[in-house]
C-alpha cells in the first residue's frame, strides 16, 4: 500500500520501520525545522542533512513529487517539508498515519484517505480517524483503539530506568541552542549540557545523552531539547526504541487489516421506505426531517464518506436524495415499487452490487465478500460502529455481522456472499430479518450504544431524541 506518515520523528520512524519492513511504500512529511530530540534514530534528520539512515531504512529529502517518486522507486523513503501534508493530493495514499505527536489533532480528517490512523492523544476513532494507536507506556502501549481516544497526556514522561521528569533536558531561555555534549556522551548530574539563549542548561541526573536537538535550532524556554537515559546503553542511542516499535506494530496491524478488507465489501443504504407511520411535512418523507440542522438522509451519506474504499449504493426513489447521492459519487439504484416493502430494496441492492462489481472487471464473475446494509433513519449510528462491523467481517468471513445492544440485534447488518441467493428471494416488508433467525449460530453481534440502534418511525420518536439528551 501507499502510506503517508505525517511527522518523521523517532516515533514516526518506528512506525515507518514496521511498515517499510512489511513491504509498503512510505512517504513522510515534516516541518521546516524539525525539533526531534532523538534525532539519531529519526528520519526527520533528512530535512536539514539531506539524507538519514536508521537501521535498514534510508531517507532522503524530496523537494517535489518527481523526487519523491524517484526515491520510492529506489527503495528509499522520501521526506518532504510539507506541514499541511498537501502531497496527499498527488500521492493518493491508501493509509495516512498522523504521527506528529502534538498531543492534539493539527488538521487530520477521517476523509483525508481511505484509512486514517491517529497516533496518541488528540484523536477520536470514528470522528477524525478510523482508529487510534495508544502511545502511553504501560500495559496498553501500541494497542489499537476503535472507539474513543488514547489516554490523555499527563504531562509526566514515562518511567525509564526509574526516572521520569529528571531525564528531560529543557531550555533555560528563549533563543538558539548550542549543545555542549553529543548524543552518546556520558554526563553527570549538574553538568552543563547545553546553552539556550546564552544561558546554561544543567543535567538533572547522571546517565547517557540519548537525545539532543541539532545546533542552531530556535527554542523557547522550558522546551524539551534533550533526554538522558540512566541505563547508559550506547546502542539505545542508535536504534529504534521499544516504545516506537510497539506503536509501529499497532499501526502495521491496523493498516494490514484494512488492506485485507478494502474493496472486499459493498455498502447499500436503504432509503426507499414510504414512512407511512411518520406524520411529517406533507409531501415529504421522514428522511427529509432535519436533525442537527441536516436532513436525515444526508446524515447517513456523510457517515459513509469515511469509507471511500468500499463501493457504495443507495436504493431510493426520492429525487432530492438521488441528486445528493450523485453529487457524492454514490451509485443510485432506483426503486420504482417501494410499496412492495423493504425486501424489494434489499433485492435491488444485491443485484446492483453484483452487476456493478462484475462491470468493474469486465468478463469476470468476481463479487465482494459481503454487503453491509444500512437504513437511512438511524441518525445516531456511529462511524466507529460501522468500522467495527467491517473489522469483524474481515476476521469472520462466513458470518452475518450486525450491530446490537444488550442482546437486541439491529442495523446495520453485513451479509456475506453465501447469503446473496437467499436475500434475492425475499418478499414483503421485513427484509433480512426473515432469514436472520434461521442462522442464529452464524450471527455475530458488534456491541453498540442503544441510541445508535434507535430508528425514527413515528413523529414522537423525535421527542425521544430530545428527551435522551440528543440535539
Amino acid at each position: 500500500m501507499r502510506i503517508l506518515i505525517k511527522g518523521a520523528g523517532d516515533l514516526a520512524t518506528g512506525i515507518a520501520s514496521r511498515l517499510y519492513g512489511a513491504g509498503h511504500q512510505i512517504l513522510m512529511t515534516e516541518i521546516g525545522v524539525p525539533l526531534t530530540v532523538r534525532r539519531t534514530v529519526a528520519l526527520s534528520r533528512a530535512v536539514y542533512e539531506g539524507q538519514a539512515n536508521v537501521e535498514e531504512m534510508e531517507a532522503v529529502l524530496a523537494e517535489n513529487q518527481e523526487e519523491a517518486e524517484a526515491a520510492i522507486r529506489d527503495g528509499k523513503i522520501p521526506v518532504m517539508v510539507d506541514p499541511k501534508a498537501e502531497c496527499r493530493n498527488w500521492y493518493k495514499p491508501d493509509v495516512i498515519a498522523d504521527a506528529i505527536i502534538a498531543k492534539k489533532n493539527t488538521g487530520t480528517r477521517i476523509t483525508d484517505a481511505p484509512f486514517v490512523i491517529g497516533i496518541g492523544p488528540g484523536f477520536t476513532a470514528g470522528k477524525d480517524c478510523h482508529c487510534v494507536v495508544e502511545t502511553k507506556r504501560g500495559h496498553t502501549l501500541g494497542s489499537i483503539i476503535w472507539t474513543g481516544s488514547a489516554i490523555a497526556n499527563t504531562g509526566v514522561p514515562g518511567n525509564i530506568g526509574g526516572y521520569t521528569t529528571e531525564r528531560l533536558i529543557r531550555a533555560s531561555a528563549d533563543g538558539v541552542i548550542e549543545p555542549k555534549v553529543k548524543i552518546g556522551d556520558l554526563v553527570e548530574k549538574g553538568q552543563v549540557v547545553a546553552m539556550t539563549g546564552g544561558k546554561p542548561v544543567f543535567a538533572q541526573m547522571s546517565g547517557i545523552v540519548r537525545g539532543m536537538l541539532q545546533p542552531g535550532a530556535a527554542v523557547t524556554e522550558h522546551l524539551k531539547i534533550g533526554d538522558i537515559d540512566a541505563r547508559a546503553e550506547r546502542s539505545h542511542c542508535e536504534t529504534i526504541s521499544d516504545k516506537a516499535r510497539a506503536i509501529g506494530g499497532g499501526v502495521l496491524e491496523a493498516a494490514e487489516r484494512f488492506e485485507k478488507m478494502k474493496n472486499r465489501y459493498a455498502i447499500v443504504i436503504l432509503a426507499a421506505g414510504q414512512g407511512r407511520r411518520f406524520a411529517g411535512q406533507e409531501g415529504k418523507s421522514k428522511l427529509h426531517v432535519k436533525i442537527d440542522g441536516k436532513p436525515m438522509y444526508l446524515l447517513m451519506m456523510e457517515k459513509f464518506e469515511a469509507f471511500s474504499s468500499f463501493p457504495c449504493f443507495i436504493v431510493t426513489g426520492d429525487d432530492a436524495i438521488i441528486k445528493e447521492a450523485q453529487m457524492r459519487g454514490i451509485s443510485v439504484v432506483k426503486n420504482k415499487e417501494p410499496e412492495k416493502g423493504i425486501a424489494q430494496s434489499v433485492k435491488l441492492g444485491v443485484q446492483a452490487v453484483i452487476t456493478g462489481c462484475q462491470d468493474r472487471i469486465e468478463g469476470s464473475d468476481w463479487m465482494p465478500d459481503g454487503i453491509l446494509f444500512c437504513v437511512c433513519d438511524q441518525p445516531r449510528l456511529e462511524v466507529s460502529t460501522i468500522q467495527k462491523i467491517l473489522n469483524d467481517a474481515a476476521l469472520h468471513k462466513r458470518n452475518i455481522i450486525c450491530a446490537g445492544c444488550q442482546g437486541k440485534k439491529g442495523n446495520p447488518v453485513l451479509w456475506p456472499s453465501d447469503f446473496f441467493r437467499e436475500l434475492l428471494r425475499l418478499t414483503g416488508d421485513e427484509g433480512g430479518r426473515q432469514i436472520l433467525g434461521k442462522y442464529a449460530a452464524k450471527v455475530r453481534v458488534v456491541e453498540a450504544q442503544q441510541k445508535e440502534l434507535f430508528d425514527i418511525d413515528r413523529t414522537e420518536d423525535m421527542e425521544y431524541l430530545k428527551m435522551s439528551g440528543e440535539k
